[in-house]
Parts: structure tokens; C-alpha cells; sequence
């Protein structure tokens, strides 16, 4: 068992974790995203409302609003990345897939990024990268151990493409199933 190291400060204990999560899981990320990772981490701490947010009710009246209120946007996103990341158990207990938080999560981000000309970018990297950010918030929780089991690790896969996911279902089988062809005809 790895021993706890304490840092100075919180911003450094996070951002220590964030690089042990990376080395673990071999996903690196960008110094930006990394960056919002541990002030977002930083934000949330400590916040018991997250697990009572009902994320797609507070993204849809956000959405409709006009203009969009960016914070609360973010909010989602940001929620959605913390459940699926740091509290899969949780959605698993309600029976909701993660992959649901992972696609209200980027589109709470790309709204974001379509309304600001400020942020654009990072909000774009958020929004396309958040199965990885996913992945590595998984690793910082796991420590070793496993959330899922091998069915929701082949639905989270083949829903998000989470590589983490992958990894799992390549530790027990060298062979996987194909993605289906949901266009192909000839199958239904």
C-alpha cells in the first residue's frame, strides 16, 4: 500500500494525486486541463449537494435560457465529471449508466464552448476529452482496485470509448467484440 504523502497546500496535494492518477493510468493530459482539473477539485471539495443534483434537469434549464448562464453550465459539467470520475458507485446504485454523465457532461461543456469566445478552447478540449478525464479521475479513486465489473467496463468502452475501460477488458481477454454496424441492414 503506497504511503500518504501530505503537500503544503491543498492546490498541491490535488495536483499530486492528479500526476500519481496520470502515472497510474497512463493517460496525460494537458497542462491546462490539468490545471482546471485540480481547481475544480479544489471547488468541489467538501460539497455533500453534488450527489443530490439532478444534472439533467439543471443542464436543460440551463440550456433553454437564453442567454445561457455559463457558471451553471459549467456546474453540470463539472458534476458530471466529478460522478462519473470520482463516485461511479453512485450512478451504478441508481442504475444510470456513466456513459449518461459523460455525454450530459460534454454537452454542458460544448454549450459552454459555442456561447464564450473567452475559454473556447479549453472548454472544446473538456468536451472531446472527458472520457479520459474520466479516466484518470477513476484512477485517483481506484488505487488499485476496481469499480466496475466487466459488463459495465465493455458499456463504458463501447459507449465513451473510455480507454481505461478498454484496459480492464484487455487484462482478462484477448478478444473482444466488434462494434456493431447500427447502420447494416442486414442485421436487424
Amino acid at each position: 500500500m503506497p504511503s500518504l504523502i501530505l503537500h503544503p497546500t491543498s492546490t498541491a496535494q490535488w495536483h499530486a494525486l492528479l500526476m500519481e492518477a496520470q502515472q497510474s493510468s497512463a493517460i496525460y493530459l494537458k497542462e491546462d486541463v490539468e490545471s482546471y482539473l485540480v481547481f475544480m477539485l479544489m471547488r468541489f471539495t467538501g460539497e455533500p449537494n453534488i450527489a443530490s443534483s439532478v444534472l439533467g434537469l439543471e443542464f436543460l434549464q440551463e440550456y433553454v435560457r437564453e442567454p445561457h448562464h455559463y457558471q451553471q453550465l459549467k456546474d453540470v459539467g463539472d458534476k458530471c465529471l466529478l460522478v462519473a470520475g470520482l463516485f461511479p458507485g453512485r450512478a451504478i446504485k441508481r442504475r444510470v449508466k456513466l456513459s449518461y454523465f459523460v455525454k450530459l457532461g460534454q454537452m454542458a461543456y460544448s454549450t459552454i464552448s459555442h456561447s464564450l469566445s473567452i475559454q473556447e478552447e479549453l472548454f472544446i478540449k473538456l468536451c472531446t476529452e472527458f472520457p479520459k478525464l474520466m479516466d484518470v479521475l477513476q484512477a485517483m479513486r481506484e488505487n488499485g482496485s476496481q469499480t466496475f465489473d466487466l459488463l459495465q467496463s465493455l458499456e463504458l468502452w463501447h459507449e465513451t470509448g473510455s480507454q481505461a475501460a478498454w484496459q480492464r477488458l484487455r487484462e482478462v481477454s484477448a478478444s473482444l467484440p466488434l462494434t456493431p454496424d447500427l447502420n447494416d441492414k442486414s442485421v436487424h
